[in-house]
């Protein structure tokens, strides 16, 4: 068996315009040497081993590893760092980087347009996977473990500056600081799965992306948008992000966005809103999102105007709608064409059967007015003195505040979502509320299994009846 892969190997070398004698048993194949002559264009298949970096890639070449080569760092500089243009990187252990923040020491540093860093395994790294000034490069299907060290000590698990039209898909990070994007218009980022992090994904200046089928969770923020025009936001997960912040989602200093089909779930704030959009004459759209079981479903600075909120779904958050420091909206839309949102807290009726509630939905709440001064009372928040100070508000009008918001045609049952990334496909109507509980439920097997926490859990109390 061996045999037969040193001879494949052999062959793939050699067709790549390289001696044979580079290629020897075991571990004597000389990847420095292997790139040091090799042509531009090359590819350059490793076999598996253990390599010592750092390495450096002054040429266009395709490093192809075989059975998972280890290239290890040494402690020290970037494990690779690439300078030439048209570079792939493709099936390797990459670990053991520097740890200097100052020198931002990563597992892959790409300076040259066109990168291709796909199918690696980082371990052990500060950065993970940095590109500076590299447009049109793909980052796809990394394996990205920071080093373990205090969070505000760790590099971002993957960096883009300046990578106008690239695409990053497909990866799995743990434990870094940020999966931040700057500078990189016209870009995509989809199908990542973030967690344990600072910023699951983080979003600053940039024009034009589209940011859809990913997963992040238990991040102090899931998804943060900062200073841009233009950006799709399509069927993200945002789950048990209750870092510091706390938001499934931030928007701050945009223009021009569209959200659809997101699912906020169980985070201290489903969505937080800061100046969106930012211009005269642009617009914000939410579109069929789900805020379910947040501590806040939304929470809005007073700035915020000229957004559209339609057939979005408010289920069970303690606080459907917040208004940070307190103030009134004004100029934004809560229905389109007669059709508003799903408000699970809506006690009107539907007398025509058109599935439209008669009465408008009013977000208006005493006890939440005070949270807003006083914090700490959120502690009594579903107690039955919270309940019992917003009958009394009701039964004397001069206590009772201004609504947050009025949504003149509230849906009385949820409207049919998109399919969530990874999940079964949600149910509508009254199994609303279940739906919830059975995504609450996947996501403990998903985080918890691994370890055997959950059957240990089950297993216990088997025993004890």
């Amino acid at each position: 068996m061996y045999r037969v892969c040193g001879l494949l190997i052999g062959f793939i070398v050699i067709s790549c315009g390289l001696p044979a004698s580079l290629m020897a048993q075991g571990n004597a194949f000389d990847l420095a040497a292997a790139l040091a002559i090799a042509e531009p264009g090359a590819t350059i298949a490793v076999p598996t081993g253990l390599y010592r970096g750092p390495i450096a890639i002054d040429k266009p070449v395709t490093l192809v590893g075989v059975d998972w080569p280890v290239i290890d760092g040494g402690g020290s500089g970037d494990v690779i760092r690439i300078t030439a243009p048209d570079v792939t990187i493709r099936g390797f252990v990459l670990r053991n980087s520097g740890a200097s923040l100052d020198h931002e020491h990563a597992g892959v540093t790409g300076l040259a347009a066109r990168a291709t860093i796909e199918n690696n395994r980082l371990e052990d790294v500060l950065f993970g996977i940095y590109l500076k000034n590299a447009p049109g490069s793909i980052v796809r299907n990394n394996n990205v473990e920071a080093k373990d060290i205090d969070v505000g000590r760790r590099g971002d698990s993957i960096r883009l500056w300046y990578c106008e039209g690239s695409l990053v898909e497909g990866n799995t990070v743990r434990n870094g600081r940020d999966l931040i994007i700057w500078y990189a218009n016209h870009s995509t980022i989809r199908n990542n799965l973030v967690e344990d992090s600072r910023y699951g994904l983080h979003f600053m200046s940039n024009d034009d992306l589209v940011i859809e089928a990913n997963v992040l969770r238990r991040n102090s923020v899931g998804i943060y948008i900062m200073y841009g025009d233009g950006f799709v936001l399509r069927n993200n997960l945002l789950y048990d992000n209750r870092g510091a912040s706390g938001y499934g989602i931030g928007l701050k200093d945009i223009d021009h966005l569209v959200a659809e089909g997101n699912r906020m779930v169980s985070n201290r704030v489903g969505m937080y809103v800061d100046v969106a959009p930012r211009a005269n004459g642009t617009t914000v759209r939410l579109d069929q999102n789900l805020f379910a079981y947040n501590e806040i479903g939304m929470m809005l600075l007073p700035l915020v105007q000229h957004t559209l909120y339609t057939g979005n779904v408010f289920q069970e958050n303690h606080e459907q709608i917040a208004i940070s420091g307190g103030g009134q909206l004004v100029d934004n839309a809560w229905s389109e064409h007669g059709r508003g949102n799903y408000w699970s807290d809506y006690a009107g009726f539907d007398a025509n059967g058109d599935e439209i509630g008669d009465l408008p939905y009013q977000a208006q709440s005493l006890f939440e007015d005070l949270l807003q001064i006083y914090p700490e009372l959120r502690l009594y928040q579903l107690s039955p003195a919270t309940q019992a100070l917003d009958m009394a508000a009701k039964a004397f009008p001069i206590f009772q505040p201004q609504p947050k918001l009025v949504d003149e045609h509230p849906l009385m049952a949820p409207p049919k979502l998109a399919p969530v990334p990874g999940l079964p496909t949600t149910p509508t109507g009254a199994n609303l509320a279940a739906a919830g509980l059975l995504v609450l439920l996947a996501l403990l097997v998903l985080t918890q299994a691994r370890t055997g926490h959950l059957w240990g859990h089950l297993g216990s109390a088997r025993s004890t009846k």
